[in-house]
């Protein structure tokens, strides 16, 4: 309890107006304690009501919900998916799919109004978030015969639910949804004009299998990166780097004739390592044989060695996660990365390559897991939506990060192939005003 003289009293919150700045400090300190007494007190007042009563304490936790930035995301208001892709706009991509079915189908959207009532929906959920099964994204959506004929597009079917499945959702309110930056990208819900005009990078259902990933590595001309560019090649399966000549009488080839130069090899990307004050600062990624270009900003580069505890990676091919990938721009993004790693990972070598996005910075993490048992001091494994997962009762993952470690974030992407005289490009960064706007 606060003591009788540390009270507050209706004048304290007031400034108070006075020549002597010892004064106002003094009684500045004095509003400061009374307020911190105050607080205190209530805490351990509402901390005895809790124990007395548990369901006071889960009530007032599921009220308290932190407004971050990321909560407070906008997007543009977007009523038909523009016809040049939208990679000029900012919209959630699966929210305008949702919001198309919902209004089709003439059922509430996820999350505003309750749903049709199924009492098994809730065990299906928990049977699905198990970590045993061995399924990959592919496993955990629908199955197409699922589908209705009018959800089905021409090449690839729709992912989102059916309206028999909107109809089995469960009828209480369900919880809050996980935040963006803990959610993985789908990536078959790319916009159809995107596809369109990017097809290299969204292959269709019906188009013969791409080629393998073969990746050219180079730097930028006098650069002394070699052994960062030479860290790039065990960061991206099948690659290759190749010094760019610096001699004073060589030719210093440009990074459209190493790119034509490249397609000729059956090359599938070019990436350009750029330096400033003999550091990584840049990268450039060039999408084989016609573009489009992405340019990338470095920062927080940092190699294996100076990561405390690191382990060894090896020559298997890791397994890609991308995370909170959302707009038409993040999509792109996402497939660009995706174009540069086989589709086939090793899952022997236990290796895993996260790309995880938040707040426009890309954040690039290799990391070796392995699954072992669950220790005592340890607790229980818990959803997005607060319970307990079934299943995982006993098993942990342990994580060793491997390196390298680095952020990027976009700068341009380019029509072509790298930038020249009246060069056209498809997006640029710009400064928004609206802090809570994000371009991926």
């Amino acid at each position: 309890m606060a003591k009788r003289g540390m009270e507050l009293s209706d004048k304290a919150a007031l400034p108070f107006k006075t020549a002597n700045k010892q004064r106002r400090q003094d009684l500045h300190l004095k509003q400061k304690r009374a307020r911190d007494a105050l607080k205190r007190s209530e805490r351990f007042a509402r901390k005895k009501e809790e124990a007395k009563d548990p369901k006071l304490r889960e009530e007032r936790l599921r009220r308290n919900i932190p407004i971050t930035i990321d909560r407070k995301r906008v997007f543009d208001e977007v009523q038909d998916e523009p016809d040049d892709g939208g990679l000029g706009l900012v919209y959630d991509v699966e929210r305008l799919k949702r919001k198309k079915l919902a209004e089709e189908q003439e059922l509430p959207l996820e999350g505003e109004e309750q749903e049709a009532s199924d009492p098994n929906a809730d065990d299906d959920e928990d049977d699905a978030d198990s970590m045993l099964e061995d399924s990959g994204d592919d496993d955990e959506l629908p199955a197409e015969d699922d589908f209705e004929p009018s959800d089905l597009e021409d090449n690839t079917h729709d992912p989102l639910p059916s309206k028999s499945q909107l109809k089995s959702a469960s009828s209480r309110p369900r919880a809050l949804s996980p935040t963006r930056s803990t959610t993985s990208t789908n990536l078959s819900l790319a916009p159809a004009a995107l596809a369109a005009k990017f097809p290299s990078l969204f292959p269709s259902s019906d188009a013969p299998p791409p080629l393998p990933p073969k990746i050219l590595i180079t730097t930028s001309i006098n650069s002394t990166l070699h052994t960062e560019a030479a860290i790039l090649t065990s960061l991206f399966p099948n690659s290759k780097y190749i010094r760019r000549s610096s001699h004073r009488y060589g030719y210093k080839f440009s990074v459209r004739e190493i790119a034509a130069f490249a397609t000729n090899q059956s090359y599938t990307a070019v990436i350009v390592l750029e330096e400033s004050l003999k550091r990584p600062s840049g990268l450039t990624i060039v999408h084989l044989p016609t573009g489009p270009t992405f340019h990338f900003t470095i920062t927080n580069w940092y190699t294996s060695r100076s990561i405390p505890g690191h382990g060894r990676a090896t020559d298997h091919i890791p397994e890609l996660i991308l995370n909170n990938f959302t707009t038409p721009l993040g999509l792109l993004t996402a497939h660009l990365f995706r174009s540069l790693f086989p589709a086939t990972p090793d899952l022997k070598g236990r290796q895993v390559l996260t790309l995880h996005n938040q707040r426009d910075y890309i954040f690039l993490r290799r990391h070796r897991y392995i699954f072992r048992d669950k220790r005592e001091t340890e607790k229980s494994v818990v959803g997005p939506d607060g319970r307990e997962v079934k299943g995982v009762e006993g098993i942990r993952a342990g994580l060793q990060e491997l390196g390298p470690r680095l952020t990027l974030k976009l700068r341009r992407v380019d029509k072509g192939i790298q930038r020249r005289s009246g060069q056209d490009w498809e997006w640029k960064a710009r400064m928004e005003k609206t802090r809570t706007k994000f371009q991926l």
